[in-house]
């Protein structure tokens, strides 16, 4: 692969015209595609598999046009203090509220109050539940801005009046905090590489990169039913690496531009090197996106495979356009030392034959933080190793009280209207109003469907945890009727969970007695169902991803132990990540600094979408450090050694790239949504645990241990597994041979350069 890769990298170096615009095209042509494509919908939702999700199917069929998954609104109105909502001026404020809700175009019904009874005992709290025939993503904004409109105007009879339910659900946005991690990644960048030149070439190809792949997601977003939301993972993914495997390429040629090699051929050389480990670690985590569609959620799927796209775009931007815009730069890309620099304009070939050998003793005498680092956790790798454990295990910790949910109004901020909304509802009607469970019941084939269903209603009326139970309302045929039953608990309580499963349970007797098939769904119980089925899809997917990534780093490293020492590295940093998750977002530490304004259960999405993005992330600082040591045991240095070498030349570029994925995962901290706020903050701070405590401390230590053990590999499996050649033995065959070193000089390189 090495060698193949080579010729690429020269090729593109060469042609970079015909590269680059290739590359401008595929980004026009996707830009005029997302352009003129129709705009994309909400995208459709369903968990298949689950009860809730075949109650909602049941519904469509029984009951067509009553938009059963349409967002929902209550308007929640509350009396001045010694007054009543049914005084006159506060009930003709209420009725005109509804009345002018109901001319909305969007709307399917919005109930009166007065006419309902819904109203609490003290008749001070009164709500109108709105239904729309869309769901919330589809909503328009004229819709939004009439029910805000609508609440509005009642608030002028003195009344206090909220708005709660996904009918204000919107586009989230992520703030200024994302433009100023993309400004810190930039600066990281520039230390990095020590130009503004270098820096900008992976910031350049990155958005290129990330351009081509959302803006055909946009493109594509009708046809394959991709909801707006689709594109948010593949952006978040698609510019972190993006810009990871072009500085891992750029690193690598000033490094061989050190070694005294011509531009076109350190281009090459870095793209047969570096490259080579660029595609494996794009393998793991596509491997890891792709294995998102184990879970059976097609929202899920569809993110993880867009996301995919994106990074196989940026590893394919990586292999052809950074040596194509490496040609454009000329000189403005310089070693990364003086020793590289050559003078009289033409290649010493001798010198150049030489370099690689004299390199590693030459380089003895260097000395960087990462050299000293090495060096450090070499003489003491069972106190380095004790030390990252503990601590990792330390922030595990509060992992063990882990609680999943799905969020609901109860997690708002304290001064949104939704919250308000829910407050004033569980004041008035108790807490379990915010959750109501919607029970459909099949009496199609009962002897007595309203029979039937009376003794449904019934046998949940006397089920522990139900406050009441509304009367049924039939389908036109009477063979369907929907109850809705309200829990004396709120929705995301463990509570209301039993009693969802009480009711199942129940409902599996009724059956056998009356012919009535129960089905529990609504909100609630659709939210319980996902993260059930969150929960056992999660142990089946690690055991996918990390099993197939297994097999791949083993192909890569050749060694069985160093890819087991990978993959239980990533176990311990995202245990320790999920422990920091739950102390923040569901203990509260620390939740003012990162603008977590509740607590609450962890989003249920959470664990399996850590396990899939952070494995991918933590193979490529694992792939990129570590073949660079197994490069050097292959030419000949020590164990001890190679560990050394490895992070020489390894260490400054795997720090910058974390430091750049975390700024860019941190600047979705600052959005206003409580999931990708958690879903930010638990990326960036799994990564600065896998990139500085596993790969940087634990990783170099559990090495220094195992010695030449490290890179064991049975004989029969040698020879069974392709030789890919990461290490890029290849290539020093090329430096004995002069067969590709040897075409054009630095004066052809001038004046091709010319030319240009």
């Amino acid at each position: 692969m090495a060698t193949f890769l080579y010729k690429v990298g020269r090729l593109a170096f060469r042609r970079r015209h015909f590269v680059a615009l290739i590359w401008v095209a595929l980004l026009t042509l996707a830009g005029v595609g997302a352009a003129t494509a129709p705009a994309p919908g909400a995208g459709s939702f369903s968990i298949p598999g689950t009860e809730a999700q075949r109650a909602f199917d049941l519904l469509e069929e029984r009951f067509p046009g009553s938009a059963a998954d349409g967002a929902t609104a209550r308007v929640v109105f509350k009396a001045p203090e010694g007054e009543r909502m049914t005084d006159g001026e506060h009930k003709s404020a209420v009725q005109t509220a509804v009345k002018d809700l109901t001319a909305d175009k969007q709307v399917a019904s919005a109930t009166d109050p007065f006419q309902t009874k819904s109203l609490n005992e003290g008749e001070t709290i009164a709500y109108a539940q709105v239904t729309y025939k869309v769901n919330g993503m589809e909503l328009e904004d004229s819709s939004r801005d009439a029910l805000e409109n609508a609440a509005e105007d009642a608030r002028g009879s003195g009344m206090t009046v909220e708005v709660g339910g996904d009918a204000l659900q919107a586009m989230p946005h992520t703030g200024t905090a994302e433009i100023i991690g993309i400004g810190l990644a930039a600066v990281v960048l520039v230390i990095t590489l020590g130009s503004l030149v270098a820096a900008g070439l992976p910031l350049l190809t990155a958005l290129i990169g990330v351009g081509i792949g959302v803006s055909s997601i946009t493109a594509l977003a009708k046809v394959l039913d991709l909801g707006t939301t689709t594109s948010t993972l593949a952006m978040m993914i698609g510019l972190a690496v993006g810009i990871d495997y072009a500085l891992f390429i750029v690193s690598r040629y000033r490094a061989e531009l050190d070694e005294g090699r011509e531009r076109e051929d350190a281009a090459g050389r870095a793209v047969g090197t570096a490259g080579s480990a660029v595609v494996f670690a794009g393998l793991t985590v596509v491997i890891a996106l792709v294995g998102l569609a184990v879970v059976n959620i097609p929202m899920l799927t569809k993110m993880g495979v867009a996301a995919a796209g994106t990074v196989a775009i940026a590893v394919l931007i990586a292999l052809t356009m950074i040596p194509a815009l490496l040609g454009y730069a000329g000189r403005k890309i310089r070693p990364t030392s003086a020793k590289g620099r050559l003078r009289g304009g033409r290649k010493d070939k001798a010198a150049a034959t030489a370099a690689p050998v004299a390199a590693s003793g030459a380089e003895e005498e260097k000395s960087n933080l990462g050299t000293r680092w090495a060096r450090f956790v070499i003489r003491r790798p069972i106190a380095v190793l004790l030390i990252g454990v503990v601590g990792l295990g330390a922030a595990a910790i509060p992992a063990g009280s882990l609680a999943l949910g799905l969020p609901d109004d109860g997690v708002q901020p304290t001064d949104t209207t939704q919250r308000k909304a829910y407050d004033l509802l569980s004041d008035g009607f108790g807490p379990g109003f915010n959750g109501p469970l919607m029970i459909v019941t099949d009496v199609k084939d009962a002897e007595d469907p309203k029979g039937a269903v009376a003794e449904v209603g019934k046998t949940i009326e006397g089920i522990d945890g139900v406050v009441s139970v509304a009367p049924a309302t039939f389908n036109k045929a009477g063979d369907t009727a929907i109850i809705s039953v309200i829990p004396n608990f709120k929705p995301s309580s463990t509570e209301t969970e039993d009693l969802v499963h009480a009711i199942r349970d129940a409902g599996a007797g009724l059956k056998s007695d009356h012919g009535a098939e129960v089905t529990v769904t609504g909100a609630t119980a659709m939210n319980i169902d996902v993260s059930e089925k969150l929960n056992d899809a999660l142990l089946p997917y690690l055991a996918l991803v990390v099993g197939l990534a297994f097999l791949l780093l083993i192909i890569v490293f050749r060694s069985v132990l160093v890819p087991l020492k990978a993959a239980l590295g990533f176990l311990l940093s995202v245990l320790a990540a999920l422990g920091a998750v739950v102390a923040v977002f569901q203990w509260g530490w620390l939740a003012g600094l990162f603008g977590v304004a509740e607590t609450g259960p962890v989003m249920s999405m959470m664990p399996i979408f850590m396990v899939g993005v952070v494995f991918g992330l933590a193979m490529d600082y694992e792939v990129f450090l570590v073949t660079r040591m197994r490069e050097a045991y292959v030419h000949g240095e020590r164990p001890g050694q190679a560990i050394v070498t490895g992070f020489r030349h390894g260490a400054r570029v795997v720090s910058a790239a974390a430091v750049i994925m975390i700024a860019v995962f941190a600047g979705f901290i600052g959005a206003s949504d409580q999931m990708i706020k958690m879903i930010g903050f638990g990326l960036a701070i799994a990564v600065f645990f896998d990139a500085f405590v596993v790969r940087m401390a634990i990783v170099p230590a559990v090495l220094a241990l195992l010695g030449a053990k490290a890179w064991w590999l049975p004989k029969w499996l040698d020879r069974a597994l392709p030789n890919v050649d990461v290490e890029g033995e290849g290539l020093r065959e090329l430096d004995s041979t002069g067969s590709e070193s040897g075409r054009g000089g630095q004066g052809d390189e001038d004046r091709e350069l010319v030319r240009v």
